[in-house]
């Protein structure tokens, strides 16, 4: 499997901040952790800190995406997800959680509230045309195989 270094600061401001990391040997996605204390009430949003600021190679995005086991068993996901941390992006890593769980939801420091995966971009060319190859689905849309 390849590696790309992508440079990371920690704001140590926030104390203690864990890097991301891969939980399995085969894992696509690093863990990423909070750096803060919050509460998110039911059906509330909110942002959580990471205390990581990053430099994403160019030609590469970080995806910022939900754990599944937050989502099934808490009700907790990412607006905005996949979250994008594009490679000019040098601010701090906040999460957008939000709480659809039917209790409040308490993020603690040190918890793994998301994941990241690093992804290699291709920039469009548009090509303007008159017509489009067809296909056998054509403009089927939404529901168009049946439910």
């Amino acid at each position: 499997m390849d590696k790309i270094e992508v440079k990371v600061y920690k704001n140590e401001e926030e104390g203690n901040v864990k890097l991301p990391k891969y939980m399995t040997e085969h894992s696509s996605g690093m863990d990423i952790y909070a750096a803060e204390d919050k509460l998110i009430p039911q059906g509330k949003v909110d942002l959580i800190k990471t205390g990581l600021h990053v430099e994403v190679p160019k030609g590469y995005e970080l995806q910022i995406r939900p754990r599944s086991g937050l989502a099934l068993k808490k009700g907790i996901t990412i607006l905005n997800s996949p979250g994008t941390i594009d490679s000019d992006y040098r601010g701090e890593i906040g999460i957008i959680l939000a709480n659809l769980g039917d209790k409040d939801f308490r993020v603690k420091k040190g918890l793994r509230i998301a994941q990241m995966v690093l992804t290699k971009i291709y920039k469009v060319d548009w090509k303007e045309t008159d017509s489009l190859n067809e296909t056998k689905r054509d403009q089927g849309g939404f529901g168009h195989t049946g439910i």
